[in-house]
Order: C-alpha cells, then sequence, then structure tokens
C-alpha cells in the first residue's frame, strides 16, 4: 500500500512515516501544497494524507484540485483545526475523512484500514443509484433528475447518497450527522437541516413528485410515494 503525506512540518511528517512504514506501508512525503499536487497527480496512491495549512497551496484548495482529477482516490484530512465548521469545509472540499491532531497512532491506522477496505469495495457496490427519476453515479460522482443535471459539492453528494442507499427509511439528524460528518450530532448544530434545505432546492424545486420529506420530530426520509 502506497500513501502520500502531505505535511509542511517536518518532525510531524517523520512520525507519520516511521509509523506507517513500520507498519507495512510505503511512504513518500510533500512539505508543501505544490508539490503534494504535483506528486499526488503524477504518481499512483492508494490514500492521501493531507495536512490543511501548507505553504503555497493550502490542504483545501489542494484536495479540491486532487478531487478533479482523481475523484476516487481515498482522501483523509490529518490537521490541528478541530471545529465543526473546520471539518464541514474539509468534507466541502472532498475529503472522505477528517482526523484532529494530537491522535493516536493506532486511530490512525484504524481510519486507514476504513478507507482502504471502503475504495476496495467500489467495484462491488452498484455504480448507479436511482429513486424514481433520480440518478446518482457514484463512478463520475454525477447527480442527475429526469434531464436536468444537478451539480454538487462533495458533502452535498455524500448525504445524497445516504439518503438514496436509506430509501424508505426515516434518518434522524444524529444518523446522518455520523454517518456523513462523522461526527456527534450537537443539538445547537443545524448543519443537517441546512443540508437537507440545499438538497431540496437542487432535486425537488423544479419538479412536481417530492422526493425528500420529514418527518417532525423523528428526521428525514427520500422516496418516491
Amino acid at each position: 500500500m502506497k500513501i502520500l503525506v502531505v505535511e509542511d512540518e517536518t518532525k510531524v511528517a517523520d512520525f507519520i512515516r516511521k509509523g506507517l512504514e513500520e507498519n507495512g506501508y510505503s511512504v513518500e512525503v510533500a512539505y508543501d501544497g505544490q508539490m503534494g499536487e504535483r506528486l499526488a497527480l503524477r504518481n499512483n496512491y492508494d490514500i492521501l494524507l493531507l495536512d490543511i495549512v501548507l505553504p503555497l497551496i493550502n490542504g483545501y484548495e489542494l484536495c479540491k484540485r486532487i478531487r478533479e482529477k482523481k475523484p476516487l482516490v481515498p482522501i483523509l484530512m490529518l490537521t490541528a483545526l478541530g471545529t465543526i465548521d473546520d471539518k464541514l469545509s474539509g468534507f466541502d472540499s472532498g475529503a472522505d475523512d477528517y482526523l484532529v491532531k494530537p491522535f493516536e497512532f493506532n486511530e490512525l491506522l484504524a481510519r486507514i484500514r476504513a478507507l482502504m477496505k471502503r475504495s476496495t469495495g467500489i467495484l462491488h457496490t452498484p455504480s448507479i443509484l436511482k429513486v424514481a427519476d433520480l440518478e446518482l453515479n457514484l463512478d463520475k460522482k454525477m447527480a442527475r433528475r429526469g434531464n436536468e443535471s444537478i451539480e454538487l459539492t462533495a458533502k452535498e453528494f455524500s448525504l445524497l447518497e445516504f439518503l438514496m442507499k436509506n430509501k424508505g427509511r426515516v434518518l434522524s439528524r444524529a444518523d446522518i450527522a455520523e454517518k456523513v460528518w462523522d461526527i456527534t450530532f450537537d443539538t445547537g448544530t443545524n448543519v443537517v437541516d441546512v443540508y437537507i434545505n440545499i438538497l431540496r432546492k437542487k432535486l425537488d424545486r423544479n419538479f412536481d413528485q417530492k422526493l425528500i420529506h420529514t418527518r417532525i420530530g423523528l428526521g428525514y426520509t427520500l422516496n418516491d410515494k
């Protein structure tokens, strides 16, 4: 397994590289965003570990650029920026997971194994999800309803994928927050409601049949009935 670590702090980069190599991974290190972009696009890696605060190109922008050219490579953001807004920005830029420094190295290894398992299982899952006239292409990362193409951010796409894979099930805000954002739902946070409303505008506004429904006091469901 080949991993690219993009980290500008030499001691941190060496710590991560040494730990990963001791666990059997092949590791390359880039010390700024520009070098990270060049290596990520030129070589094939099984997973990318990106810091956010980087020289030349920050981790958010770097993630977006890589995601445009390599939409399927697993990306884990590894950073000291740990607020909910930081995490949402990371996911919206295209990251698959987000781990806050300082961290237990065993947790990093567990996150890497989970991402690797998820990525190697891509070919064994349906590449297109369908509900009524709504289609979600998991390979091309594209959404379409009827004849209309729908532009989605990375996190909007993940939310829609989760809803479609659980068609007909009522999903609580806590379920959605945990599975889509990997965060514990805080009743003072309205991020789930905000993103549901964004999806509603993009998916349902121009169509008579509404697919996203609210179950008051319970959560949300995507259904064609």
